[in-house]
């Protein structure tokens, strides 16, 4: 099987949309795969799961052992599998925010080091999947419920291994679907839903301390200073927008109204049609205090309620919450007392 790949690459180049949709950072490189190799990647889950078969947006997938060799790809699904305690033999480079030499997010390079790896293999796939590196390191299952696979990409990349692609929709997994689903695929469910609890109830203690964002609205926004003629507001959908849900904030009226004409994750918004979003008291945007500026001096963008009382967090993209405001089961205990304490400051600027 691995043949037959490896043999269809050398005919055909296929790119992949591996991207979150908010930016990249420098092009990350491969690690050499001995020492992921040679680390501890078994596998604890219950044996007597296997066969499992996960249905997904391609149609489903049989996994008919335990699986030893782990690979993920795409945006944070080594972070559910190595807070299992399994070790991936190999994941996917990090695209945005603060990243460690391993080209990784500060949260997953730590997980490794807490396993006993400091040399994990990580694909540079930042613009297209690495098949022959994918192939090299032998997974048993590839991973990646939150990812943006095309069919042409998920059929190749099945010619090496079973894989696991988003369940539905392209890009719009949230973390607690993401990490059952990875969880799952190991024979790990229960262990994967404890997870999911343990860190339900930390977004619940974090928030007692909160108590100015009960009932405010917030929207997560990608705009450009350069050009503000249009703009992106992700929808309820994308896990910026609903982790925001979980951080006990609303979601406008207005940009759920907008999220009925879409079946993306983020929706275009005129500079024109500003005045839709006046029922946003919080905003979440990409950038730094000299995007805010140029809001607050537009005569239409300055309406806006949260540009107009400040009430905006600013992520910078090089920073390592700027990539944990995309949550994963490891970006949240390591991000969360920074970003509530952002939106905690928005909050207070609200002239009620």
């Amino acid at each position: 099987m691995r043949k037959k790949l490896l043999s269809l690459i050398a005919a055909v180049s296929v790119f992949s949309t591996a991207l979150v949709g908010c930016g990249s950072t420098d092009t990350a490189t491969t690690s050499d795969t001995s020492s992921a190799n040679s680390a501890n990647t078994e596998v604890t889950g219950d044996d007597s799961a296997f066969p499992i078969t996960i249905e997904h947006a391609f149609g489903e997938t049989t996994i008919e052992s335990k699986p030893e060799r782990v690979v993920t790809l795409s945006w944070a699904n080594q972070d559910a599998i190595l807070a299992l305690g399994v070790v991936p033999v190999g994941v996917s480079a990090a695209n945005y925010g603060l990243m460690t030499d391993n080209k990784l997010h500060l949260w997953t390079d730590e997980a490794f080091s807490e396993l006993g790896e400091t040399n994990p293999n990580v694909f540079d796939d930042e613009t297209g999947w690495d098949y022959e590196a994918i192939a090299a390191a032998e997974p048993d299952v590839i991973i990646a419920s939150y990812s943006g696979f095309t069919e042409e990409e998920y059929n190749l990349l099945s010619e090496i291994a079973p894989v696991v692609p988003y369940i539905e929709t392209a890009w719009k997994t949230n973390w607690r679907d993401q990490t059952i689903v990875n969880a799952t695929a190991i024979g790990m469910k229960a262990e994967g839903e404890k997870l999911v609890e343990e860190t339900d109830a930390l977004i619940s203690e974090k928030l007692e301390q909160y108590p100015e964002l009960e009932g405010k609205t917030a929207g997560f926004f990608w705009i450009s200073q350069d050009d503000m003629s249009t703009f992106y507001a992700y929808l309820p959908n994308d896990p910026r927008a609903s982790y925001l849900n979980d951080l006990g904030l609303e979601t406008p009226e207005s940009i759920l109204s907008l999220a009925e004409t879409s079946e993306d994750f983020s929706v275009t918004i005129s500079r024109e049609n500003s005045d839709l979003l006046n029922d946003v008291d919080i905003m979440i945007v990409y950038g730094d205090e000299g995007l805010l500026e140029a809001m607050q001096a537009d005569a239409l963008m300055s309406q806006i309620p949260a540009v107009k009382n400040g009430a905006v967090v600013l992520l910078d993209s090089n920073s390592a919450l700027a990539a944990a405001t995309t949550p994963s089961i490891l970006s949240i205990p390591y991000a969360i007392d920074d970003y509530l304490s952002l939106l905690s400051e928005a909050a207070n600027n609200i002239n009620e």
